[in-house]
């Protein structure tokens, strides 16, 4: 497990160090956090547990260096900003390799998301009035992306950040923080703190040096944000997201979707490589589209597509809501699609791969055992090993089974048979996550009622849900968040209006 070369300091005997004040560092507890490897259920690496004390310490030196960070140019800035984007692309293999090994990501995906994360810090470029230091906790899925989401717009408007990463993914962020010190930004600006929730989680959250949180996970994001107090939250939880597809649905277009959202979905937002090229003109894509294409966001180099990490995504489509008189063809249609995957370990670049923890496993588990017990029909015969989950298509799913209301996290997707658009509005609306949804239907007009009524942060028509480029705005509502992400809405969140007013002794203008 050793490192070498530029990352050689970031790792002591078997353990990576957390960073602080501008150094790596060994914990003073003496204790640490293992790391398994989701395809072979072994400690794949450890990391610090930091203590109490250390945190205060971090928390300490981000005031202070938050201060002059503040009154450092914004050229500057953006001159870090940019060097560290070019040094994490430049290491993307070592970091993509530790995203194989923590979070079982497709080879191809793990380099794909360390290239996207440098694009993104490289297009922050903004100013406004810091609030201070940001505590930036992203999730296991995209320990990288999510995790430049929150620093890089934090930094650029003057804050000080401290990331807590996820275990599953911890390493991988740590050797991201790595190509921000080497670029040079000031001691104590970036920190980074890993260890167990039980002893630091509500004590980073609850900390009074914290001024901001940007949190990205599930439910822990609740108690977070009953806990924070009177500081601005940005949250995205989880997501339940609903799609709804209509008789007149293009059911190509739809299905291609589908079976992408347990799987993969072509970089920059294409349709599946299985259709023709004229039925992508039609729709929108290709050359011939007069609809304004995903080029002008690529000029601006802003990256949309990775894999879709086997339903291990919040915007991953996780109930479909289908015509009944249109079910059947559907179903057999994802059902050839899903015959066609490829199972097994990310190493393989495999279209499934092993879900994140044994935990998860269990817990999709328990939701397919209930399915089962209640009813609902098994297209394919559920199978796992490990952490290892083959895809699942659900049909006749009925509201009393917990796979229609619960997240679950994996390769397992759940059919519901409605008889006309309001079951499945209403179906949407009644569900406590507001994330995302989509809409398939040829008829525009219907397309946008049905968007209005429907309680989700977006709405996606004729496409599956999807994060989007890294500048749009994202937001789900209800128990799927508070506030938006993307690089304006995160930097506007990140920085405060204040006022003030010179009272001059005489007036400088004429009363009239």
């Amino acid at each position: 497990m050793g490192e070498n070369g530029v990352f050689a300091a970031i790792v002591a005997g078997d353990t990576f160090k957390y960073y602080s004040e501008g150094e790596w560092k060994v914990s003073a507890s003496g204790k640490s956090v293992p790391i398994i490897n989701p395809t072979t259920r072994k400690t794949q690496f450890k990391v610090q547990a930091c203590t109490q004390e250390e945190v205060n310490k971090v928390m300490e030196s981000a005031k202070i260096a938050q201060k002059s960070w503040a009154k450092t140019p914004l050229w500057k800035r953006a001159e870090l900003l940019h060097k560290a984007a070019a040094i994490l692309k430049d290491h993307k293999k070592p970091i993509a390799e530790c995203l194989v090994k923590e979070v079982a990501k497709p080879a191809k995906d793990a380099a794909t998301e360390v290239v996207r994360s440098g694009d993104l810090v490289s297009y922050c470029a903004e100013e406004g009035i810091p609030l201070g230091v940001v505590l930036a906790i992203p999730p296991f899925n995209y320990p990288i992306n999510l995790a430049v989401s929150k620093i890089a717009p934090a930094l650029i408007a003057g804050n000080s950040i401290v990331l807590k990463p996820p275990t599953q993914g911890a390493v991988s962020a740590l050797h991201m923080v790595h190509c921000f010190h080497l670029a040079g930004f000031p001691k104590g600006v970036i920190s980074c703190v890993t260890g167990k929730g039980s002893e630091i989680g509500d004590f980073l959250t609850m900390h009074p040096g914290v001024n901001c949180i940007s949190f990205t996970g599930g439910d822990t994001g609740i108690a977070i944000s009953k806990k924070a107090g009177m500081i601005p939250l940005q949250m995205e939880l989880g997501g339940k997201d609903a799609c709804i597809i209509l008789e007149d649905a293009d059911l190509d277009l739809a299905v291609a979707n589908i079976s992408h959202e347990l799987t993969i979905y072509p970089p920059l937002k294409t349709p599946s490589n299985d259709l023709p090229v004229e039925k992508q003109q039609s729709i929108g894509y290709g050359e011939k589209s007069s609809v304004p294409s995903i080029g002008t966001v690529e000029k601006r180099r802003m990256p949309i597509g990775t894999r879709r990490r086997c339903g291990q995504r919040c915007t991953a489509v996780k109930v479909v809501l289908v015509m009944e008189s249109i079910a059947d063809t559907l179903v057999k249609k994802v059902n050839e699609k899903i015959g066609k995957l490829s199972v097994g370990p990310p190493e393989n670049d495999c279209d499934i791969t092993p879900v994140v923890t044994e935990s998860s496993a269990n817990f999709i588990e328990s939701l397919v055992m209930d399915a089962k017990k209640k009813g609902a029909t098994f297209c394919q015969e559920y199978k796992r090993e490990g952490n290892l989950i083959w895809p699942l298509l659900l049909d006749n799913v009925k509201p009393e089974m917990r796979i229609a209301w619960e997240e679950p996290f994996g390769p397992v997707l759940p059919v519901i048979r409605i008889g006309n658009a309001e079951e499945g509005i209403h179906h949407c609306n009644a569900s406590n996550f507001g994330l995302q949804g989509c809409i398939f239907t040829k008829d525009i007009n219907k397309a946008m009622l049905i968007s209005d009524a429907m309680e989700t942060g977006t709405v996606q028509i004729n496409s599956a849900p999807a994060r989007g480029p890294d500048h749009f705005p994202f937001q789900g509502l209800k128990d799927s968040g508070i506030g938006s992400q993307g690089v304006t809405s995160s930097i506007n969140m990140m920085t405060k209006m204040k006022s003030t007013v010179i009272n001059l002794p005489t007036p400088s203008y004429a009363m009239g």
